[in-house]
């Protein structure tokens, strides 16, 4: 019988709203069958990193081949270095039955969307803009023009959550990650019956 294919899983939202806190709390059930993607960069390894764990360190030409080779799902550039999510890698481990978990600002998001239509998509939302920035706010570690950057850009991504699959409102972490737990379970079940995987 042949081995069940995952799916790439996208959850994205504005900066603050919880991604990282949220993804490492579902992780822990190992029912959702996650792998965390591993990104290529062009930034030196940091100490204590670990290539193809952390990331995978490469040179900026082999980048650029990925770009003209279209073997990146979605890639950015920031201060100097690039960034993208390799398709070879996500192939291989949705190959092996896993659901690749893309946790993603909302342009890369985007991109990846656009090249896999089969992927499962939700967007994180703040019970509201004020709440998010009292969030923002409490974590004491940036400047009043961070923030005020932060929250602008906010207010543009959150009317882009009508392009996702699921919209999930952050009241709590728990609530939310319970919310996004049965998303991936329902969706695991609907997709038993047909084909997964990148196209």
């Amino acid at each position: 019988m042949k081995k069940k294919e995952g799916f790439l899983l996208i959850i994205s939202g504005p900066s603050g709203v919880g991604k990282g806190t949220i993804c490492k709390k579902i992780f822990k059930n190992e029912e959702l069958n996650l792998e965390y993607s591993v990104s290529k960069t062009t930034r030196e390894k940091r100490e204590g990193e670990v290539e193809g764990k952390d990331y995978f360190f490469v040179s900026k030409d082999e980048f650029k081949k990925d770009i003209e080779n279209d073997n990146l799902l979605e890639y950015t550039r920031f201060v100097g270095n690039y960034y993208g999510t390799p398709r070879d890698y996500c192939q291989e481990q949705i190959k092996k039955g896993k659901n690749v978990l893309l946790e993603i600002e909302v342009h890369g998001a985007n991109q990846v969307m656009r090249r896999d239509p089969n992927s499962l998509s939700i967007f994180l939302v703040p019970p509201s803009l004020k709440e998010l920035e009292q969030r923002i706010r409490d974590r004491r570690s940036e400047s009043e023009d961070i923030i005020e950057a932060r929250l602008a850009k906010a207010k543009e991504e959150i009317p882009q959550q009508v392009n996702y699959d699921y919209v999930v409102v952050n009241n709590t972490v728990e609530q939310a990650a319970l919310e996004i737990e049965r998303i991936i379970t329902s969706e695991m079940s609907d997709r038993n019956s047909s084909g997964g995987g990148i196209v």
